[in-house]
């Protein structure tokens, strides 16, 4: 089975109710088996037309399939609502190398 590592990069306007995103994603990210790889730290653009992102977080799902588990869950789903006006959202998933 090939791990899969979820790449979410915000743009956050409003701060109380992005807080509140957070706290719910967190949990809904664990409850599905997910484990932070980077949250928020430090970037550096080295090459190419990226842009630095505000907030980027990288989470590792033990497949493709649980980390779409995740996305679509009530849980997550949850955490979207509390953050629609708070924070626009970039997200990819992408399928690692297989162990």
């Amino acid at each position: 089975m090939s791990p899969a590592y979820l790449l979410a990069e915000a743009i956050v306007s409003a701060l109380p109710v992005g807080e509140s995103f957070e706290h719910l994603a967190q949990a809904a990210i664990a409850q599905y088996g997910g484990r932070y790889c980077a949250r928020g730290g430090r970037s550096e653009v080295l090459e190419g037309r990226w842009s630095k992102p505000e907030y980027l977080a990288i989470v590792e799902f033990d497949s493709l399939e649980h980390a779409k588990k995740f996305y679509y869950s009530p849980e997550y789903q949850a955490a979207r609502a509390a953050n629609k006006n708070a924070a626009e959202m970039n997200i990819l998933v992408v399928e690692g190398l297989p162990i």
